[in-house]
């Protein structure tokens, strides 16, 4: 599952260096390569907590960008 995990993070990481992404969009995105919901949440918990993106909450949309 750590695999799996990685490898979806990288995908984020690959999205987001297009620019800032809505959580729903990157899990749209994804879900069209075969990612659950779950595996993209874990994805960005495993990229916070590597400090290499920043996470908001502005008016209960969720937006991430690269540090």
């Amino acid at each position: 599952m750590w695999a799996k995990i990685g490898e979806t993070a990288g995908k984020v990481y690959h999205l987001l260096e297009d620019g800032e992404k809505s959580l729903s969009n990157l899990t749209k995105i994804l879900r069209r390569e075969g990612c659950n919901t779950n595996l993209v949440i874990m994805a960005i918990g495993w990229l916070a907590r590597e400090d290499k993106i920043v996470v908001i909450k502005d008016s209960g949309k969720w937006t991430i960008r690269l540090k």
